[in-house]
């Protein structure tokens, strides 16, 4: 009996170390950046956690059969790093629900040395620093962390899941990335998934497509989070290790950021609030192209409120359900 009770305590033991050691090899495997600088008149950190969420359209990594069946889209010539998605989800410091709200790529802002310009040109511009800065600068929040992934990466987290189930009311063809997808409900695989979330082959362009972002994006944690996922370590294994060798954070977050980002944004459930940027129109900029105007009332409003860890007024929401 004594002998069994000291296998058992010392299977234990190699079972917490060997779990330890998978989390270290995990967290030292997160690529990281320089994301945050400190700057005067930087926005003090207030209640709430905010994340800054960005999908680029690096190839890095990539090979030319991958980037053939991923159909990136693009030439030689961007072989270098934009911002197809920008989002902020901010997380309340008590109860309420976390609000992912959209930042519109094509959106005008002032970038910090650059003058007005679009959004994602303070990544083109500057990398991650520059675009935290600027997502700071126009919102008057201080972002506390910052996670991005590449396009293969994004296709192979879906792909680790078992594919993410979407239902479409509408048809969606864009030959330009060879996207053909059907009317109606459909497990999407990696491939299908990018092309979705990137294509702005619609009347409203990067608006419609910003909404598409933010649906994909809570199927995808409801997915990962599920049990399906968790308890069967044929999808959660390679789920875990494809997103810390594919994902970017701050030089300042690790695993458990991650690991409480995923919590709080799975337990929001149906809970979770997501919306776009108030916006008011557009033009086309000279040297710059089409943009997108803020409006400067409700954006007010909507910053204002997560600034101060309170609930978003209804009427300052565009896109929420």
């Amino acid at each position: 009996m004594r002998r069994t009770t000291r296998l058992l305590s010392l299977a234990l033991v190699g079972l917490v170390v060997l779990v330890a050691a998978i989390a270290l090899y995990l967290d030292f495997s997160l690529g990281r950046v320089p994301a945050f600088t400190d700057y005067l008149d930087r926005a003090a950190s207030a209640q709430g956690t905010n994340w800054l969420l960005v999908g680029s359209d690096s190839r890095e990594g990539l090979s030319a059969q991958q980037e053939q069946d991923l159909v990136t889209g693009g030439t030689a010539d961007a072989a270098g790093s934009r911002t197809d998605t920008v989002m902020l989800l901010h997380i309340p410091a008590g109860a309420g629900a976390p609000t992912l709200v959209s930042l519109p790529r094509d959106s005008l802002v002032p970038i910090n040395g650059h003058g007005p310009n679009k959004l994602n040109a303070a990544y083109s511009l500057g990398g991650p620093t520059l675009l935290s800065r600027t997502v700071e600068e126009t919102t008057g929040l201080h972002i506390d962390h910052y996670l991005e992934i590449g396009l293969g990466g994004f296709a192979g987290v879906v792909d680790a899941v078992g594919g993410v189930r979407m239902c479409l009311p509408q048809e969606i063809h864009d030959p330009k990335i060879d996207l053909a997808l059907e009317a109606g409900c459909q497990q999407l695989t990696g491939a299908q998934a990018l092309g979705f979330v990137r294509t702005r082959a619609f009347a409203r362009g990067d608006l419609e497509r910003s909404e598409h972002q933010r649906e994909f994006l809570t199927a995808l944690v409801r997915k990962a989070t599920s049990r399906e996922v968790l308890f069967n370590p044929v999808r959660s294994v390679p789920m875990a290790w494809r997103l810390a060798a594919t994902v970017t954070v701050s030089d300042g977050d690790h695993l458990d950021d991650l690991g409480q980002l995923g919590y709080q944004a799975s337990t929001a459930g149906e809970g979770l609030i997501t919306a776009a940027v108030p916006t008011n129109g557009g033009m086309d900029m000279p040297g710059v192209g089409a943009v997108l105007f803020w409006d400067k009332e409700k954006s007010a409003e909507l910053f204002t409120a997560l600034q101060q860890d309170r609930p978003v007024p209804r009427e300052a929401l565009t896109g929420a359900p």
